[in-house]
């Protein structure tokens, strides 16, 4: 059975040391309680370094909100894997805030370059997808959906795609209080998101990888998600800023 993942993507938020101390400080001892559920912070830069001290060997884990694909070189404003490496275990890659501005830095190609490169730097890629309000309107969404992750995982190893963690983000649920109905996200994630992964590296690699859904996941309605079959955790944005985060967590860990 898939082990229940979930990721908090603070975005541009609690960027400094206090406010990432007085959040870490208030939710670090009650996170460390909860059983049968991975916990991955993923602060902005300017305090990743920070909370890797602070929570040393803990079972919380880390991630960073972005990656490039280069180890060095004049990549302004970027940081490569091996500067990540030590800091933190995981990744986020392909957000759609990131997709929509990055131009053919942050385009399927460049998103499957990524993913190759944070593997080689020991990190664990979050790789996410999802289609539009626009796309989902015409239908398109299994061709979208399918489309990315078959693009994301491109010419990587078999353990590689077992062990690569994807998050279904329908972008017109990002933020709006509307999100998917689980019904329809275990749906996408089942023929969509696995059949892509099954495609290009078998059944049981599909079935290995975990997939989280996110797009308005609150402590609410957090259980409805982790209850499909498909659904193995969230990527939580907003309802991971304050001390609720510890309620959703122990929510979805009584799967």
């Amino acid at each position: 059975m898939r082990r229940p993942l979930i990721a908090a993507n603070w975005k541009m938020h609690l960027g400094r040391e206090e406010e990432a101390l007085g959040l870490v400080r208030r939710i670090r001892h009650p996170l460390g309680k909860i059983e049968g559920v991975d916990v991955v912070l993923c602060p902005p830069f300017t305090v990743l370094a920070l909370l890797a001290e602070v929570l040393g060997p803990s079972r919380i884990a880390l991630g960073a909100q972005n990656m490039h694909w280069a180890e060095q070189g004049a990549h302004t404003g970027e940081v490569s894997p091996s500067m990540l490496a030590g800091l933190c275990q995981y990744v986020i890659l392909g957000h759609s805030e990131r997709r929509a501005s990055g131009g053919s830095t942050e385009d399927d190609a460049a998103i499957n370059r990524k993913v190759k490169a944070a593997f080689g730097g020991g990190l664990i890629p979050i790789v996410c997808v999802g289609e539009s309000g626009e796309q989902r309107e015409a239908g398109a969404t299994d061709d979208v959906v399918r489309g990315q992750v078959s693009c994301a995982l491109a010419e990587l190893e078999l353990d590689q795609a077992r062990r690569c963690v994807l998050a279904y983000e329908p972008i017109w649920a990002i933020g709006s209080g509307r999100p998917a109905t689980p019904a329809e996200a275990n749906r996408i994630i089942s023929l969509s998101v696995r059949g892509a992964v099954a495609d290009g590296f078998g059944e049981e690699a599909a079935q290995a990888a975990r997939v989280l859904y996110g797009g308005s996941v609150l402590p609410d309605n957090i259980e409805t998600f982790t209850a499909m079959p498909e659904i193995d955790g969230a990527l939580v944005g907003g309802a991971s800023l304050g001390p609720e985060f510890v309620e959703l967590v122990r929510r979805a860990s009584l799967r």
